[in-house]
This record gives structure tokens, C-alpha cells and sequence, in this order.
């Protein structure tokens, strides 16, 4: 029982599992300190309201916070911006560059010099027009 405990543990696909778990847990401590620190006090010079946790509106003695409603999307489109631009974009720019383009396939086909309609290249009679080819 513990042999296949053990198996299932060091297989390959659970130990990356587990470190890509890690990574993406450090990685988001980067992404929230790059909202926090930089994104969110430039909003905040540009709109003049770094936090809207404070807007809020009673109905029937229900108080309704929607200020933190307006911070949890601000907040999802700083962190959705900063992942975009930081890592998705200079990713995929530099993937684009090492990905060599696959030659295109020799062509297997001709024009006919007659009926000018695609023939296989060792044919020597046109199936078309009937013309002997050279």
C-alpha cells in the first residue's frame, strides 16, 4: 500500500503539479505587489480615489456596500492588466520568435501549359485537354 503511495507521489506529472502550485502562489505575491504598489497609486493619481470601500447606499435600513464591489473589479482588471502585459505579451513575443516556420511541402502538382488545369508533375498527357507534355 505505501509502495503505491509512494509511486503516485514522485510520478512526474504530481511533483510538477506541486511546484507549479508553489510558483503560481509566489508568482501571485509579485503580480498583488506590482497592483498595489504601482498600478493602484497610479489610478489613484489619475482618478483622485485610490479605495471606493467607502461608497455605499441604504434601502429599507440594508446598508449596500457596492464600493467594494467597484474595488474587487478594479482590482481584477489591474491584476488581469499587469498579468497581460507582463508575462502573456513578452511570452508569446518571444515564443513567436524561436518557433521556426515548417518549409512549405514540395508542390506535387503542374499547370497544364495548354488547358492551364493542375496536373501531377510525372505526367506526360494532360487528363483534360489530351496534350502531350514535355
Amino acid at each position: 500500500m505505501l509502495k503505491g503511495f509512494k509511486e503516485f507521489v514522485f510520478r512526474g506529472n504530481v511533483v510538477d503539479l506541486a511546484v507549479a502550485v508553489l510558483m503560481g502562489a509566489a508568482f501571485g505575491g509579485v503580480v498583488n505587489a506590482l497592483v498595489k504598489g504601482l498600478l493602484t497609486p497610479l489610478l489613484a493619481a489619475i482618478a483622485g480615489k485610490p479605495d471606493f470601500s467607502g461608497l455605499s447606499f441604504t434601502l429599507n435600513n440594508s446598508k449596500f456596500l457596492y464600493g467594494e464591489f467597484i474595488n474587487a473589479v478594479v482590482s481584477f482588471l489591474l491584476v488581469a492588466t499587469a498579468i497581460y502585459f507582463f508575462v502573456v505579451a513578452p511570452l508569446n513575443a518571444i515564443t513567436a520568435r524561436l518557433r521556426k516556420e515548417a518549409p512549405p511541402p514540395p508542390p506535387s502538382t503542374r499547370p497544364c501549359p495548354e488547358c492551364l488545369s493542375e496536373i501531377p508533375l510525372p505526367a506526360r498527357r494532360c487528363a483534360h485537354c489530351t496534350a502531350v507534355l514535355g
